[in-house]
């Protein structure tokens, strides 16, 4: 079996098992998603409570149209036998977009309630090929956003400004008795520990205001030339030690030069938590602002709102860069970000002001010592 075939089966699991939540038959799932999907790992997201309300055998005989039925009636599926060729019921969507039918796949069933006409929808209006794509898609979207403890030092010591991160690694070296360096490379190794022991120490250059053409092409070719596996430290050394204007121009320029989206780069190269820590990074230095958007809707998205995730960017970019937080989550999910704080959680309202820098100092410490736990 090849190793890209291997890959779309694993990652078919999550949106499979949760078609299999909803009381769609493994055989009808064998047909979404092709016939690997039956014997992946059990990997549903929807709450049992959640799962139990939406869920409706093709033989129990009640009356009311199920989601099994729908989906079977959109095929085409349930009077015919086959379909093949060009007499086949499904083509290729030609506007297809993995990113669009992921997020909104992830809001059909993270809402109050499963949004049925959705899924129904995405699923009967895809390939095979392009169902496959989904799948891959939405089992790394959902590993990606779990929120680790990892993923949480990546995103503090990324944002901070030099003043904020000595004052966090202060309070951290007071509270837990340890410095942060030295739980780092307890928790983490390879190419996450090298990021975030680089960016512990803070020692980014400073813009100087003049634009250095040269190094920018340096940079461009160093980053191109480092394929292979023991070239990581060249995207350590540049991502972590240049200043974010020099590194926008850099990264900009990298795409244009490899004609490939800079994601797409990190995705072939890195792996694991590596290639996690290495997206966000790019994200946070490319628009900041829409990095903390993302971060903010895929909280609220989940079943639960996640409160930490919450509290802890709404507090802490207050003072910084919020308007501009809720200008990209705007932009991008066609809403407003107080609305939709509004909708999930109203009291989370009231409670933000009483906040004060000091709680974000220390919240920003123990997401960090989280690390030695985690």
């Amino acid at each position: 079996m090849q190793g890209g075939d291997m890959d779309l089966r694993k990652g078919s699991s999550t949106l499979d098992r949760q078609l299999g939540s909803l009381g769609i038959h493994p055989r009808v799932r064998e047909g979404l998603f092709g016939p690997s999907s039956s014997s992946i790992p059990d990997q549903a997201l929807l709450p049992k409570g959640r799962a139990a309300r939406h869920t409706m055998s093709v033989t129990s005989g009640k009356t009311g149209a199920s989601l099994t039925e729908e989906i079977l009636n959109h095929l085409g599926l349930a009077d015919k036998s086959a379909a093949w060729g060009t007499l086949g019921t499904l083509r290729t969507f030609l506007s297809f977009s993995v990113d669009k039918d992921v997020q909104r796949l992830l809001r059909a069933i993270a809402g109050q309630g499963v949004d049925h006409n959705a899924i129904v929808d995405v699923l009967t209006n895809r390939s095979r090929e392009q169902r496959q794509l989904i799948s891959r898609a939405f089992q790394e979207r959902t590993q990606q956003d779990s929120g680790s403890a990892e993923d949480v030092a990546m995103e503090i010591l990324a944002t901070r400004t030099p003043p904020q991160l000595q004052e966090c690694l202060a309070v951290y070296r007071h509270d837990f008795k340890v410095e942060a360096e030295e739980d780092i490379k307890c928790a983490t190794k390879g190419i996450l520990q090298d990021l975030l022991l680089a960016l512990a120490k803070g020692g980014r250059e400073s813009y100087s205001g003049i634009i250095d053409y040269n190094l920018a092409e340096q940079d461009v070719q160093a980053l191109k030339r480092a394929e292979g596996p023991s070239t990581e430290q060249t995207w350590v050394f540049i991502l972590t030690q240049r200043n974010p204007e020099h590194l926008v121009r850099v990264l900009h320029q990298y795409q244009r030069s490899t004609g490939h989206e800079l994601e797409k780069t990190i995705r072939d190269r890195f792996h694991g938590a590596a290639q996690v820590a290495l997206l966000s990074l790019a994200s946070v230095i490319l628009n900041a602002a829409l990095y903390f958007a993302d971060k903010l809707h895929q909280a609220l998205q989940e079943t639960e709102p996640n409160y930490q995730v919450l509290i802890r960017i709404l507090i802490s970019r207050s003072e910084t860069d919020l308007l501009s937080i809720r200008a990209e989550f705007k932009k991008k999910f066609g809403k407003s970000l107080y609305s939709s704080l509004q909708v999930r959680l109203a009291w989370f309202l009231t409670w933000i002001p009483r906040a004060s820098p000091v709680t974000s100092t220390l919240h920003t410490a123990e997401h960090i010592h989280a690390l030695e736990n985690s």
